[in-house]
Parts: C-alpha cells; sequence; structure tokens
C-alpha cells in the first residue's frame, strides 16, 4: 500500500480525535462553539473512522446516538474492504 494512503488515513485520524475532543470539551461549556455532526460524519468517511469511534467510545461522547454508534463502524468496514481491494486486487503492497 503506497505510503500516500497511510499518510491519508493518519491525517484524517487525527483530525478525527482532535475534532471529537474538541467537540466533548465545547459540550460542556456553555458559550462554545460546537463541531457540526455532518462535519464529524464527513471527516470519519474521509478516513477517520476508526480512531472516531475509539475517541468517541473512550472520553464517552456521543456514544448515545445511533447516528454515530451504526455510521462509524459502517464507514471502518468500508474502509477496510477499500484497503483489502486495493492491498489484494490491485498489488499494493506497504
Amino acid at each position: 500500500m503506497p505510503t500516500e494512503i497511510l499518510w491519508w488515513l493518519a491525517a484524517w485520524s487525527l483530525l478525527a480525535t482532535g475534532l471529537t475532543v474538541y467537540d466533548k470539551i465545547a459540550a460542556k461549556s456553555a458559550p462554545r462553539h460546537r463541531i457540526r455532526e455532518a462535519t464529524l460524519l464527513t471527516v470519519a468517511a474521509l478516513g477517520g473512522a476508526a480512531a472516531m469511534e475509539v475517541t468517541m467510545l473512550v472520553i464517552r461522547h456521543k456514544t448515545r446516538h445511533p447516528k454515530f454508534m451504526v455510521s462509524l463502524p459502517l464507514l471502518m468496514l468500508l474502509h477496510a474492504g477499500l484497503l483489502l481491494y486495493l492491498w489484494f486486487w490491485k498489488g499494493m503492497v506497504l
């Protein structure tokens, strides 16, 4: 797998973690601006789903929202399937 894909996933995972933590902090303090759910899900879809899922479970943020607890695992499966496709059928190696 080309290193660009790994850098892509690392960058989106880092952004996903940061946005999730920021949104948790903003949720506890009244005057702060929150991160829109659509933004969080977009970042997850672009490659940060696994990191966002782990972060949300660790800091207990949005774990009662079915929108996140269903879509994030589905996005992780989609990402894993895409990586397997690139690895096995397109011949990309680490």
